[in-house]
């Protein structure tokens, strides 16, 4: 678990903005197709702040296998009015809807998966063929010995109790923990069949990429 948790229903002060003011224009050509009326989906939305956050400035769609975060997820659009920007469905990572999305959001919630590699591919397959995935994970570098230091011992903490045994509870249990780094997302992303991905942006808690295919 990291900055973000697992069924965000608040996020920290200083994330609020931070995803469409920072982190989507970070993202080579997004922001121009966003404001053009791009289709976005966030695999992963639990309560569904971020995606709210999103439908703000643009269109979104939110999937969560979480059926009552879903639902605290439309009552929260409802109270937003944004219910007719963004739409929330129970689905999962490996088989949510649609197709031809111009951008798909996986915000902290990657390494929390038991399949992350079946996750990547089905994102693959719904994007268009120059559509974007940005994976937001907590901040982690590849070597545990440069990892030793308060907020990593935070985030460590957390994924023994949280994130590695939600992973291990499901098919494959790949358990990436919160602590997984760059180099070992790398793989699980290429794995699923995108040939680029790069640093877009970080923060001292947040690591921010970028895959295509």
């Amino acid at each position: 678990m990291a900055l973000f948790s697992r069924h965000r229903a608040i996020l920290p002060p200083g994330l609020r903005h931070e995803p469409v003011s920072q982190w989507l224009p970070a993202l080579e050509g997004v922001e121009a197709r966003l404001k053009a009326g791009a289709r976005v989906a966030e695999v992963g939305c639990g309560h569904g702040a971020s995606t709210i956050i999103m439908a703000q400035a643009y269109p979104a769609s939110g999937f969560d296998y979480h059926e009552p975060s879903i639902n605290r997820a439309r009552e929260s659009a409802e109270k937003a009015g944004l219910g007719d920007r963004v739409r929330f469905e129970v689905a999962n990572a490996k088989a949510f809807p649609g197709t031809n999305y111009d951008l798909v959001t996986v915000f902290d919630c990657l390494h929390d998966m038991g399949d992350p590699v079946g996750a990547s591919a089905h994102i693959r397959q719904t994007l268009k063929s120059d559509g974007t995935w940005m994976i937001v994970e907590p901040f982690a570098n590849d070597r545990l010995e440069d990892n030793v230091n308060p907020v990593s011992r935070i985030f460590y903490s957390a994924s023994t109790f949280i994130c590695t045994p939600a992973s291990r509870s499901q098919e494959v249990g790949l358990c990436l923990g919160a602590q997984a780094g760059e180099a070992r997302l790398r793989s699980v992303v290429r794995d699923g069949g995108f040939s680029r991905f790069r640093r877009a942006a970080e923060t001292p808690f947040n690591l921010i990429f970028e895959a295509r295919a």
